[in-house]
């Protein structure tokens, strides 16, 4: 077993419980980083950057780890960016936008071994396709579950799974945060199976 710990560049519960399916022990920090977007950046180009950003943001205090940082980021057909919509009011705009169309969630993941410097990054889109909605089916959307803290305005482990009509994509825990499929092909490729560890 590697003796470099896994360390979760996150502060958000719901990626912190996605690892945890993994069964691998880890530990948790945040990071400190600028996510503003750069000119002309796209959105998978965002999402890498971020992840990268972030798990680099904590190298320094973690020396010895292999640490995941991830990223997501929503944009609609026309490429404009969705970011977490932080009150009520940006988040009906957001459901209002979105509505009777597809939503391209890029989720960025990076693992980097601060031991070696050695990085892998990987960009997961997951496709989601919401209904024509109704003023008042967003409205009572929101004030049932205030997903103000999710990119998107809505979460899809819960109620949000009814403003959909389709869902494409590979791996709905990127939908979620976290790129499990990917990262666990990461971690085997470095020689870390989950599978095998006890």
């Amino acid at each position: 077993m590697p003796s470099s710990p896994l360390l979760l560049a996150s502060s958000s519960p719901y990626r912190r419980d996605l690892l945890k399916r993994l069964g691998l022990p880890f530990e948790t920090a945040s990071p400190d980083i600028d996510e503003t977007p750069e000119p002309g950046e796209t959105a998978d180009q965002l999402a890498t950057r971020l992840s990268e950003a972030k798990a680099r943001s904590l190298a320094d205090s973690y020396p010895a780890h292999w640490i995941i940082g991830s990223d997501q980021v929503a944009c609609l057909p026309n490429g404009t960016l969705l970011n977490k919509p932080g009150n009520h009011e940006q988040a009906i705009r957001q459901l209002s936008q979105s509505s009777g169309h597809e939503v391209l969630f890029m989720t960025g993941l990076t693992l980097l071994d601060t031991g070696s410097g050695n990085i892998q990054n990987h960009c997961e889109p997951f496709a989601v396709h919401f209904r024509d909605l109704s003023f008042e089916e967003i409205d009572a959307y929101l004030r049932r579950e205030q997903p103000y803290d999710c990119a998107g305005s809505f979460r899809m482990e819960g109620l949000g799974i009814s403003l959909f009509s389709r869902m494409d994509g590979r791996d709905p825990n990127s939908l979620i945060g976290l790129p499990l499929i990917a990262l666990n092909d990461i971690l085997r490729n470095w020689g870390r199976n989950p599978l095998l560890e006890i």
